[in-house]
């Protein structure tokens, strides 16, 4: 007879874990802000037409917030881990997908928080 293993509930799991960008280190999370995921980077660049333009009116990059404006007019307080603040300083042009959380700049894409 054989015992039974334990487990752990996925929750259980998920409230113990602690991305290791808090660390210091790259992010272990896919979740809003932090890491990009392969299907998210591919779907906003399959959806072309949902991304706006937008200029970055502000950049913290100790608390990895951005304020960016579309050129509608329309504000963002957007947050990300992996150091969107750090490569878009104020004036940068952008993209910013809002569908997916991806903000591009440049050929850099970040995974974003909208605040």
């Amino acid at each position: 007879m054989s015992t039974p293993l334990n487990s752990l509930p996925p929750l259980s799991v998920r409230e113990r874990s602690a991305c290791m960008c808090r660390h210091g280190f790259a992010c272990s999370s896919f979740a809003e802000g932090h890491a990009l995921h392969l299907i998210q980077a591919r779907m906003a660049s399959a959806t072309p037409s949902d991304r706006v333009d937008a200029v970055v009116e502000h950049a913290d990059a100790l608390s990895g917030t951005l304020a960016v404006r579309t050129l509608d007019g329309i504000a963002h307080e957007i947050w990300s881990a992996a150091g969107a603040a750090l490569e878009a300083p104020v004036g940068t042009p952008v993209a910013l997908h809002v569908r997916y959380g991806v903000l591009s700049v440049g050929r850099t894409q970040f995974n974003i928080a909208l605040l």
